[in-house]
């Protein structure tokens, strides 16, 4: 059974993986003992929400006598802290969330990437807003989950303006507090990712400001607990085959993925057309961690350290499962 995971409640993942992590890794490693249950971290979009929902990666493992389990979450950060907590083995999330989890000392390793659509990102504001440009952002208060992708986006999209992050009110919220926070107009613009940008802009009171269209690249990735990646590389392997057969598949199929994506999101069938149908959505493009998608995350580690976003200098490759060849 899936369950809600926000950031408090990561913390109590974290806390019941707190007696493994404190098993030296030589001792795990040497202790290594066949896996009786895939745990899943998920979000509401991608691929893995439509294995998910057709029970795709269950078969798949069902011979070996592996099970699933599912835990979802609404952002990167949270997700990525229960993984590199040993809480769970596998999940996705978009760019700068491995940048913070990497720069906090978390045992994981990138094991997968895939690319979106640009348009998938969009600063929002109010229709009968004052704000008709990037520029007019300053001094407003702006919303975004703290180290998620929106983080990024908002970074560059504020510089193309010739603004940086001090030049606004950065409001750390949640996809779901910041909904709330734009409808009532709390906050004067929003940075967000779809479903939940596609679920906004249905809204008539809603307008793009901007979206990462021109200004941001849209790599995700797929990461995995460090210590279960090094044990069970194979079950990896077949975890990434298995997804992007299942993209492939519903790519093709686009009227039965929209319901069955729909089905398991609770994201309305015709919200969920506008986020499989934006343009550079490729559902079966889930490929290992290439040297093109290395190369964007140490530029974006450099960047973000220096503006002081992350605490240290990061050397991507450091983390980047190689347990599959490229």
């Amino acid at each position: 059974m899936a369950s809600m995971v926000t950031l408090r409640q990561t913390l109590s993942l974290i806390g019941a993986a707190a007696v493994t992590a404190l098993v030296p890794l030589t001792v795990r490693a040497a202790a290594t003992v066949p896996v009786k249950t895939l745990r899943i971290g998920w979000q509401k979009n991608g691929v893995l929400a439509l294995a998910k929902g057709t029970g795709a990666l269950e078969k798949r493992f069902a011979a070996r006598g592996i099970a699933v389990s599912w835990a979802e979450f609404s952002s990167g950060p949270p997700l990525l802290e229960a993984l590199g907590a040993g809480a769970v083995d596998f999940g996705p999330t978009g760019d700068v969330p491995p940048l913070f989890a990497q720069a906090a000392g978390g045992n994981l390793v990138y094991a997968g990437t895939y690319k979106g659509s640009p348009d998938g990102s969009a600063i929002l504001v109010r229709k009968d807003s004052p704000i008709n440009s990037l520029a007019d952002l300053k001094g407003k208060r702006v919303a975004f989950k703290r180290g998620s992708s929106a983080h990024n986006f908002t970074v560059k999209a504020l510089r193309t303006a010739g603004l940086w992050v001090n030049d606004i009110t950065a409001s750390d919220l949640s996809p779901p507090d910041a909904a709330a926070a734009f409808s009532s107009g709390q906050i004067d613009a929003w940075s967000i990712w779809d479903p939940y940008l596609a679920v906004a802009e249905k809204r008539p009171e809603t307008r793009i400001l901007a979206t990462g269209r021109g200004i941001v690249d849209s790599w995700s990735y797929f990461l995995s607990n460090g210590d279960f990646a090094a044990a069970h590389g194979d079950i990896l392997n077949d975890v990434l085959d298995e997804l992007a057969r299942v993209g492939r598949v519903a790519q093709d199929n686009l009227d039965e993925t929209v319901a069955a994506l729909s089905k398991i999101t609770s994201v309305p069938e015709d919200i969920q057309r506008v986020t499989l149908t934006r343009d550079g959505v490729r559902l079966g493009d889930v490929t290992p961690v290439t040297a093109e998608a290395v190369a964007y995350q140490q530029a974006l580690a450099d960047e973000f350290y220096e503006l002081k976003i992350i605490p240290k200098k990061l050397n991507v490759s450091d983390i980047v499962w190689k347990g599959r060849p490229a």
